[in-house]
């Protein structure tokens, strides 16, 4: 019986954080119209553009997969993290160094076809599992809070990321700060012509996978989620709490820095990245909507990419600035972040569902 409530309970929280996330999105995209209606001499157009640009063109539908890529993988890392309660925004370090990495070893290596971008990816990995693993160390032993010391660590990163590139791997005969050319043996193959899908997508489904078994079907995932939702209880049940707290910023690390690696090798034929890309932020977006579910990360990756793609080609072809889209995800994250959002119309349905189960019994 204790079971069944249980199980009951789950599902309804579940249904109304699904229902709050929908309204928050459609209220978030009411918002940008009636201000597109307001800026816009041709609103229709631009509404119309906004929402089927992305539609019109194998390009265009290539655009928003490509983005995808690295939201699925950044984001996949913070909703491990954040399972756990660990807010850790190291991410966006890892993404970036494990590009920088994966660049070193594809400009530096002889390696066969297969070997070699596989030992990119690894090496990132690595990277990014270390980089992440430090604000967590930090906090262990000196109870450093991990989202003060991994946001101070995404600069120490990124500027690292570029001395080593324009010291060591700078090419002099470009008129930017570019490396040198990747090893074609270390770029990752195209998977649809006439776009830039590549084999990252293909590893980014397997990194759906096994997040899913990792926190959902393994005693380590266990540990995680019940770290996160009771550290107290955790650790009087037996769970070394430390331990989980480590290896569930390793894993983000690890999947955060592949991601970086997979982008560099399947969309770039040389490091240019002079600024960091801001896939590390937009995973925030990504696993809040995913509610740090991995089987919802990519219905909630392709969702951004989809908004972003439209707001630039709405920019491009209207007379409405993509910066629209801004207003739309300042909007949305601002309503299912409130805890308190359509949280009377939960406690009135749960106590109607009470009431009534009450009046059926007598």
């Amino acid at each position: 019986m204790n079971k069944s409530i249980f199980s009951k309970h789950i599902t309804t929280n579940l249904y109304f954080e699904l229902i709050r996330t929908v309204v928050a999105i459609v209220v978030s995209l009411v918002f940008a119209t009636i201000i597109i209606f307001i800026v816009s001499d041709e609103p229709l157009t631009a509404i119309t553009t906004f929402l089927t640009g992305p539609l019109q063109s194998v390009r265009s539908v290539g655009y928003v997969i490509e983005m995808t890529i690295p939201l699925i993988f950044t984001g996949l890392a913070i909703s491990v993290m954040f399972q756990a309660k660990q807010f850790n925004l190291a991410a966006a370090g890892s993404f970036f160094m494990g590009g920088v990495i994966a660049s070193a070893l594809a400009i530096k290596l002889n390696l066969p076809n297969f070997i070699h971008p596989l030992v990119c990816l690894v090496a990132a990995g690595v990277i990014g599992g270390i980089i992440c693993v430090i604000p967590a160390i930090l906090k262990i032993k000196w109870k450093a809070s991990e989202l003060v010391s991994s946001l101070m660590f995404n600069y120490i990163m990124f500027f690292g990321g570029l001395f080593i590139i324009n010291h060591y791997f700078r090419d002099p005969s470009t008129g930017i700060v570019a490396s040198f050319e990747f090893k074609s043996t270390a770029r990752l193959i195209n998977l649809v012509s006439g776009t830039r899908i590549h084999v990252g997508f293909l590893i980014a489904v397997g990194m759906i996978v096994f997040c899913y078994y990792l926190l959902y079907r393994s005693k380590w995932g266990y540990e995680i989620r019940m770290t996160g939702q009771n550290l107290r209880f955790s650790e009087y049940s037996g769970i070394k709490v430390s331990k989980v707290i480590l290896y569930s910023q390793i894993i983000g690390g690890i999947i955060a820095g592949i991601g970086g690696a997979s982008e560099i090798l399947g969309i770039y034929n040389r490091f240019t990245w002079t600024d960091m890309p801001s896939y590390g932020w937009d995973a925030i977006i990504v696993a809040i909507l995913a509610r740090n579910n991995p089987i919802l990360v990519p219905l909630s990756a392709f969702f951004l990419a989809y908004l972003r793609i439209g707001a630039d080609i709405m920019g491009r072809m209207t007379d409405v600035q993509s910066e629209v889209f801004a207003i739309i995800q300042g909007v949305m994250i601002l309503l299912i972040a409130a805890e308190s959002f359509l949280s009377s119309w939960k406690h009135r349905r749960v106590y109607r569902n009470a009431t009534d189960k009450t009046m059926g019994e007598v």
